[in-house]
Parts: C-alpha cells; structure tokens; sequence
C-alpha cells in the first residue's frame, strides 16, 4: 500500500468519525458499498467463534432502514457521541481491497449530565476502491464490554 492509499484509508476513518458523531444520519451509510454488512458483537462472541451480534445490518438499503428507524420511531433519551479513533492497521492489501483495525472508543454524553465512556473496542473492516472512493464492504464492530448501557440507538 503507497502513502497516498493509506491518506485516503485514514482519511475514510477520520470522515466516518466525523459523520457518526455529527448527528447527520444521512451521511452513515454513504460510506458503504450497496452490499454491504454492518455488524456489532461482544468479544467473547467474536472470540469465541459465536455468530450472535447485537445488531446485524447485510445492505446498505438496511443501514438506510435504520437511519429511518432512529429518526422516526426509536424512543430514547437524546445523547450526543464523540468517536476517537485509533490509526488503522492494514492486515492484507490486495489491489483495491484492504482488510484493516482499528481501535475505537466512543464518550456518550447525554443532556445536563457529564460525559461518559460508552463503548470501547476495535472495528475489523474491509475497504474496497470504489468509483466514488474508498466504502466499507463490511465493518464488524467488536466492543469489549459484555454489558451495554441502556442500548445502542446510533451507529458506533
């Protein structure tokens, strides 16, 4: 992988980022490709070889399902989400496909209180050269915790 391959790769993690903790829900699944997959596991689900995971998204025509589902007709207390997240790791590079990690945390901080960590973990992706730039064709996000707060309403 050349340096301006990875600038873009970082770049793609950065915007992603950006988007996610904008509140623009729109902007989510632009960063995939239309057959796409979308999940979040436990480790001790991921580790263990277990398929289970606590939301599990296989197109981005169900990532837009769920932006509509946030919007419309989730009820929840409103938060706000500030993703820090890690340089990624290139693990296999094969022309215009890239399989990467990175590690991630994610601050929660809902309305007159202070901020908390929410979930922290690590994201095992794969990226693909598309005409319109680099998209995800899958995104596993592996949290640590086995507990989650309350539940998870927007994309990590």
């Amino acid at each position: 992988m050349d340096f301006q391959a990875y600038h873009e790769l970082t770049q793609l993690y950065a915007d992603y980022a950006s988007a996610v903790d904008s509140g623009n829900w729109d902007l989510w699944p632009e960063f995939f490709t239309e057959q796409c997959s979308y999940r979040l596991q436990p480790r001790e689900n991921h580790e263990r070889g277990f398929p289970l995971a606590t939301l599990s998204f296989t197109s981005k025509g169900m990532l837009k399902d769920r932006v509509y589902g946030i919007r419309e007709t989730l009820f929840h207390d409103p938060y706000y989400q500030r993703h820090v997240v890690g340089a990624p790791v290139i693990r296999r590079a094969e022309g215009e496909r890239f399989e990467c990690e990175a590690n991630y945390a994610v601050f929660r901080t809902k309305l007159s209180e202070v901020s908390t960590v929410f979930n922290v973990g690590r994201y095992i992706d794969t990226v693909v050269r598309t005409p319109d730039g680099l998209k995800f064709a899958s995104r596993l996000v592996v949290y640590d915790s086995e507990m989650i707060p309350n539940s998870i309403i927007y994309p990590l």
